[in-house]
């Protein structure tokens, strides 16, 4: 029975989205973050790390979301239905599943560090930790995430999906763009078509009514 350890506020909501795609039996073991923020210890039994997703088949124990989607499509995905075939869509859904984490997701992840950050110091130094935070956002993040929301709006004003059709990059990348698809609101019209148009699927709305949190 293939399990996914689905911690709140996490990305997992995609390997359940991958999986209601699939069609295939699964259970899912919820666990809910400390009042830190931080995964509780159960989940740390499951993987050392804390991290969610986390899925176990049988022996097998898989962490990272772009490893757990490329296993459960090459197991279970006996008609390629949710990878492309030709060279030129596989070299794009290659491209895609890396850009996502590797590339787009960090910005994100930064600006949210660096929005905090103010709120974890001590109340004297405050107005200093917010300039300090304003100037990286300012002369650092955002001028790269405006660099990669342009890419992306030009990629999708000529691709209705990451990789031909819809394939299971879609819902690796789905998480960045879903976020930024509420930072722009809708000054990029093409950034959030697509957000929009992958999150209506019906496995999408299974998988958002499962996740429980």
């Amino acid at each position: 029975m293939i399990t996914l350890h689905h911690l709140e506020q996490s990305r997992s909501l995609r390997i359940i989205w991958a999986l209601e795609e699939l069609g295939v039996e699964y259970q899912i073991k919820h666990y809910k973050r400390l009042p830190t923020f931080a995964a509780p210890p159960e989940l740390k039994a499951i993987h050392p790390l804390g991290k969610s997703p986390v899925l176990t088949d049988g022996d097998l124990t898989i962490a990272e979301s772009a490893v757990i989607l490329e296993y459960l499509q090459a197991t279970y995905d006996k008609d390629n239905k949710f990878k492309p075939q030709n060279p030129k869509d596989l070299m794009q859904y290659n491209y895609w599943m890396h850009y996502a984490e590797g590339s787009l997701m960090p910005y994100l992840v930064m600006t949210l560090v660096m929005t905090n950050m103010p709120k974890h110091v001590p109340f004297i130094i405050r107005p200093i930790a917010k300039k300090i935070s304003d100037g990286v956002k300012g002369g650092f993040i955002n001028p790269r995430l405006k660099e990669h929301t342009a890419f992306l709006e030009d990629y999708f004003s000529k691709n209705e999906y990451a990789a031909g059709q819809f394939s299971f990059v879609d819902i690796q990348l789905s998480f960045p763009v879903v976020a930024m698809q509420e930072r722009i609101k809708g000054n990029k019209p093409q950034i959030v078509a697509y957000a929009e148009r992958i999150q209506q699927r019906p496995a999408f709305q299974k998988a958002k009514a499962k996740s429980g949190f």
